[in-house]
């Protein structure tokens, strides 16, 4: 069998794509995951799910995101053909506390307020479902991140371009707000929402699956 990006694109010879069993589904509507996927040369079909996302009662951060990526494969596998079904789910996590995406304006300046000049966690969960074997992988992946000290004017205006409102945590660190970020340590892919070292090692140990 072929490694690297080859392996993750055929198997015996046959493409992976939708009309064949061996196809990877990916079961998000988010466009960041789409185009990191796209940029690790993994061939794929979107199919997004529609899941509660809401946080059980003492549900941890890390069982939250690796439980609703489950639910998210697990809900596209079950109406779908293909073969390897993948979840993902994100969280911003300021002092223990999971913050999701913005209801509003105001909700998304509390958030960046409270983020400004401090660190914080951006936890992932991911599940690969192999639908053909009965076999989940799931897994979460953590990045500390260091804002800098911002300015009100600065979250005014990036508040005013509406991106806050579909990112956990109210930004996005690939766009309009890539000038807070102090540091990471950790996956940066991860924080964009799918941990692609993680995410690519789980498919090559699906793939050794007979």
């Amino acid at each position: 069998m072929k490694s690297g990006a080859g392996m993750l694109r055929k198997r015996r010879g046959k493409p992976m794509t939708a009309n064949n069993p061996e196809s990877i589904v990916l079961a998000s509507a988010s466009p960041r995951r789409t185009e990191l996927m796209a940029l690790a040369g993994i061939e794929f079909t979107v199919v997004p799910a529609d899941i509660c996302e809401n946080v059980l009662p003492g549900e941890v951060p890390a069982d939250h995101v690796m439980r609703l990526s489950r639910e998210k494969a697990d809900a596209v596998a079950a109406t779908h053909d293909g073969r390897f079904f993948i979840g993902a789910d994100t969280v911003v996590v300021l002092d223990g506390a999971i913050l999701g995406k913005p209801t509003d304006g105001a909700d998304a300046l509390r958030m960046l307020s409270g983020l400004s000049g401090r660190n914080h966690e951006v936890i992932t969960g991911f599940t690969v479902f192999d639908k053909t074997n009965d076999i989940h992988i799931s897994r979460s992946v953590s990045t500390e991140v260091t804002f800098k000290k911002l300015e009100e004017r600065e979250i005014a205006a990036y508040i005013a371009t509406g991106c806050p409102m579909d990112k956990a945590g109210a930004y996005a660190i690939q766009g309009g707000a890539v000038h807070f970020v102090r540091s990471i340590s950790g996956s940066y892919t991860n924080v964009i929402g799918l941990p692609m070292t993680e995410l690519y090692e789980a498919l090559q140990t699906m793939q050794a699956v007979e």
